[in-house]
């Protein structure tokens, strides 16, 4: 199973980044950001399943990472993606962390993102 902690790991592995855990209403919820420019590259959001259209009680973390517009709609139509949670819509995209996205697949979005947000 995917997990924050896989993905902080692998931050800190790769662009040598620490989650920052920005709200105090909201202890769970972190961001990755790039050193040189500030800019986020990816958030780790603790949301409940309602707020996502599951239709299952409980909360789930996700993960926004940006993504290149064109391959959203193709996306969304895959299980664990979903339209991103609190940020644009045109330009990212939500991953939910329950294992549904391979590992793999989650550190080339994460690699999309950091590119793209340089």
């Amino acid at each position: 199973m995917t997990d924050r902690n896989f993905v902080f790991t692998y931050a800190k592995t790769m662009y040598h980044t620490e989650p920052e855990f920005l709200w105090k209403n909201d202890p769970r919820s972190a961001i990755l950001r790039h050193k040189h420019n500030k800019k986020w590259f990816a958030a780790i959001l603790y949301t409940s399943k309602n707020s996502l259209g599951l239709d299952s009680s409980g909360s789930i973390d996700v993960l926004n990472v940006k993504c290149n517009p064109i391959e959203i709609g193709s996306l969304l139509l895959k299980k664990g993606f979903f339209p991103a949670y609190h940020m644009n819509k045109k330009h990212w995209i939500s991953i939910v962390l329950d294992g549904s996205v391979p590992k793999n697949e989650i550190q080339i979005f994460l690699d999309e993102s950091f590119r793209l947000t340089q």
